[in-house]
């Protein structure tokens, strides 16, 4: 009868069909996951080697002198929300400013058109903040050349708006870096997703949330759509973070925009949920993952287990383990006993000290009593588990 107990618990954790729709830390209240032909819909981006994409839209751009257009941009202010990352800004380097200089004196005195080499080449050579302004006021010239003289009013490619807001981040200037994702800008650039990832992954490395706030705030403002790899990048920072309020509200948000979470970001989702003891949230998003994945991974699989846990039913979290074992292939095997040995030793801690005071004690004996039952259940089963019991014995006395 347990077995079979077991097996109906685990047949609803695997195939779940249920809608979303929950109230607790990682879930929105009205978040609803909708079966349709929007839940497959993919964004498809094209990559060129031209400069020439996607329109502008843009007004208001009086002529200048030469030298004013030369130097407007050298000596303008940031004017957005955010300061810059870079604390020494630096003098231009000579390679930048003769670099520029070739390129204004081609199109502001000489009216022709600079070779695409010497843009790439000024974007390569980018040191500092200061060699970024004259960047960004060699790309407002060149912008205002090939609408005023060339008639050209598509901004320049994807990539590079891409390149620019990698020398942005390479220097530290991420007022800059955030001019990028602007739709309507004056410098021409063609905003993507792309760019952002750059600055999403700056944000990543140096676990800034703020700065991912904002760059999220830009993709809305601007239309850039989401893309999988965008949900990937966010939940890894509110997970590196530890905020469950920010991981809820994103989450909500790819699942309305139609994003198809891909693995890794339902490996983070879930084991936020487990790190943090929300196990309803934990199923309702294992019911959303299931809709879109037969099979569990060793993340989502051990998410799983630790809800089990959780719920105090240590047989059903070694009957997890028992059909990871059996699906996951013999190069990622291994892995389960390296996953099991951080449930043991690291888990714990990190569920139990996100709990209320009062309910801290509880969950501590309950764990002292279910792990080593669930790994019981594994050497009944004839699962092969070099564990070592004495690291059991360490967590109990350092639960106690």
């Amino acid at each position: 009868m347990q077995v079979l107990s077991s097996a109906r618990r685990l047949s609803r954790v695997l195939r779940p069909s249920v809608l979303l729709n929950s109230d607790h830390r990682l879930l929105s209240p009205d978040i609803q996951i909708l079966v349709s032909s929007n839940a497959s819909h993919r964004h498809q981006w094209q990559h060129r080697n031209t400069f020439c994409s996607c329109s502008l839209c843009s007004s208001g751009n009086r002529l200048q002198t030469p030298r004013d257009m030369m130097y407007s941009m050298m000596t303008s202010k940031a004017s957005f929300s955010s300061e810059t990352t870079s604390s020494v800004e630096g003098t231009p380097t000579e390679t930048v400013k003769e670099l520029s200089d070739k390129i204004l004196e081609s199109v502001n005195v000489k009216r022709t058109m600079s070779p695409n080499s010497w843009t790439w080449s000024l974007i390569e050579n980018c040191k500092n903040h200061e060699d970024i302004k004259i960047l960004f006021s060699v790309l407002e010239n060149l912008r205002r050349f090939r609408l005023s003289n060339l008639r050209i009013h598509d901004n320049f490619n994807c990539n590079l708006c891409r390149e620019v807001t990698k020398a942005c981040i390479r220097v530290g200037a991420l007022d800059f870096a955030k001019r990028a994702l602007w739709k309507h800008n004056m410098y021409g650039l063609t905003p993507s997703v792309g760019s952002a990832h750059h600055i999403l992954l700056y944000a990543k490395d140096h676990k800034d949330t703020k700065l991912m706030v904002e760059v999220m705030t830009l993709l809305k403002v601007n239309g850039i759509p989401l893309q999988p790899g965008t949900a990937d990048i966010v939940f890894r920072i509110c997970y590196d973070t530890d905020d469950s309020e920010l991981i809820s509200k994103y989450a909500k948000r790819f699942v309305m925009a139609g994003v198809k979470l891909r693995e890794p970001s339902f490996e983070i989702w879930m084991e936020f949920a487990a790190k943090i003891g929300d196990t309803e949230s934990l199923w309702k998003i294992e019911k959303f993952r299931s809709e879109s994945m037969k099979q569990h991974s060793l993340g989502t699989g051990f998410s799983c287990t630790k809800g089990f846990l959780l719920e105090r039913k240590p047989e059903e979290a070694a009957a997890v383990i028992q059909i990871l074992n059996q699906t996951m292939s013999d190069a990622k095997k291994p892995g389960i006993m390296v996953e099991l040995q951080k449930l043991v030793n690291e888990w714990p801690f990190e569920v139990i000290k996100r709990q209320k005071q009062e309910d801290k004690k509880a969950l501590a004996t309950a764990l002292k009593s279910d792990i080593p039952a669930m790994v019981a259940a594994l050497l009944t089963a004839g699962l092969k588990v070099n564990f070592n019991l004495d690291d059991l014995a360490r967590e109990e006395g350092a639960l106690s």
